[in-house]
């Protein structure tokens, strides 16, 4: 028997909606529009490539329709680059405005992305309390934990009771509770001010009898951090101990905290700047694709020419044994193999112990244990790499002497790479310097030049011809 589908079940589904273009928002010049952008446009970085392609004009029209929630949800996600370019192109008074909405670590962020003229006039047309806010913010280190941090969390007193703290969490609107836990402080009229003596969730205190006391409640063990810490420890300490949120305090008084997703934000960019050391440039203040030509070259030539001027060097050494590059021409064919198979087995080891002095695994007392470790594992890799270059050298027809200089030479090399890898990033952290310039193309171009010593030393012990 036949079955009839009815025809309303027969009609096409309907076609989702055609997402809203930036430029039809604008035109379009409403409020509405710009939420149902925001909310068909959810990726930050696309919200960053839709607003550069507007004019200064329609930016203008844009902001105009903007309410705090919308600028809030607009500014707060984009990188502080990208929001600058937005209050470059309007009035002090609106760009004040547009600050004005964003909590004081985003408005913080995102100023230190403007100019100083430009900061100081977007500050000086704030609202004064929150300008006083921000300055504070300002005032400490940009790689500080202080400088990331919200200084407007929410409070309650140990003597409250629940019924009280509850009713004082209702009057802190602006302040943040962040990930349900409230801050238990002293007195903030108390001289020095507020200081911190614990924490309370707000599931405790749904839960608990009206009548009781916070101090009953609250957790007095808390991990704290303070204002000067580098940012980067502080994001690992919260990780470390798998915190919600990390109060930062100086002499016991609570200044702010810092969440998950600041965390998030500093170890996005700490790996950042971590990789373009590691490959032998200075990092950048502002995103790739916002790097003029001029300043890509200042952020590489320096160490381009250190790195130009040490591999130099390996010019002069090859310069040194050219009497036994024209007695055995064949040493000539495996230099690119031996220090090339020197400068990676650098490279891995530097890249493995920057990680762990990033994570805290490995402190400048372990020297002696990562040495003892990184000789042995290279150990293991010469005698590999050794086998390896001995067969293609017999392979290649090159003689007894000559194969048996290139596996020997390609062991020392491998043993002399792997203790000065690991040594190398340990004493650049001892001398102030940052590890993570120990690696790549720093440790290559010293294995280059140090890795033809090597090499033709023991050719001169080998090789006949050479007087071995």
């Amino acid at each position: 028997m036949t079955r009839h589908t009815p025809a309303l079940a027969r009609r096409p589904a309907a076609q989702p909606p055609t997402p809203l273009d930036l430029h039809d928002v604008v035109a379009i010049g409403t409020r509405r529009a710009v939420e149902v952008w925001l909310e068909q446009t959810p990726d930050p970085r696309r919200r960053a490539d839709d607003l550069a392609d507007l004019s200064d004009a329609q930016v203008r029209s844009l902001v105009g329709l903007l309410d705090p929630a919308t600028a809030d949800e607009l500014l707060g996600t984009l990188d502080p680059h990208a929001a600058a370019e937005v209050l470059h192109v309007v009035s002090v008074p609106v760009a004040a405005g547009l600050v004005d909405s964003l909590d004081p670590d985003e408005a913080a962020e995102l100023l230190r992305a403007l100019p100083d003229a430009e900061r100081a006039d977007v500050l000086g047309a704030m609202r004064v309390v929150r300008s006083a806010v921000v300055r504070g913010l300002l005032a400490w280190p940009d790689d500080s934990a202080a400088a990331r941090m919200n200084p407007e969390v929410a409070t309650v007193r140990p003597t409250m009771t629940v019924r009280e703290a509850v009713d004082e969490l209702r009057a802190q609107p602006d302040r943040t509770a962040d990930a349900g836990e409230v801050w238990v402080t002293s007195d903030p009229a108390a001289e020095g001010g507020p200081a911190l003596l614990g924490l309370v969730t707000f599931r405790d205190l749904v839960l608990a009898a009206p009548e009781l006391l916070v101090a009953d409640l609250m957790r007095e063990d808390v991990v704290t951090v303070e204002p000067t810490a580098d940012q980067e420890r502080a994001a690992r300490l919260l990780q470390d101990h798998r915190l919600a949120a990390l109060p930062v305090v100086a002499d016991g008084q609570l200044l702010g905290v810092l969440t998950g997703d600041d965390v998030a934000d500093i170890v996005e960019e700490e790996a950042t700047e971590d990789a373009v050391r590691q490959g032998g440039a200075a990092p950048m203040d502002v995103p790739y694709l916002r790097a003029s030509p001029l300043l890509l070259w200042r952020k590489r030539i320096v160490w381009l020419l250190v790195l130009f001027v040490t591999a130099t060097i390996t010019s002069s050494v090859l310069q040194y044994y050219e009497d036994e590059l024209e007695t055995v021409i064949a040493l000539t064919l495996f230099v690119p193999l031996l220090i090339g198979a020197g400068g990676n087995a650098g490279t891995q080891i530097t890249a493995t112990v920057i990680r762990a002095m990033a994570t805290g695994s490995v402190r400048l007392r372990d020297a002696g244990r990562v040495v003892r470790k990184e000789v042995t594992t290279g150990f293991l890799v010469c005698v590999t790499i050794a086998a390896v270059g001995w067969l293609r050298a017999w392979t290649m027809g090159v003689g007894g002497e000559v194969a048996l200089t290139v596996a020997v030479a390609a062991g020392a090399i491998i043993l002399w790479a792997s203790m000065i890898a690991s040594l190398l990033p340990l004493l650049l952290r001892k001398v102030g310097l940052d590890p993570a310039v120990g690696s790549g193309p720093l440790i290559t171009t010293l294995v280059d030049g140090t890795g033809l010593i090597i090499y033709f030393t023991v050719a001169r012990w080998f090789i006949t011809a050479l007087g071995g």
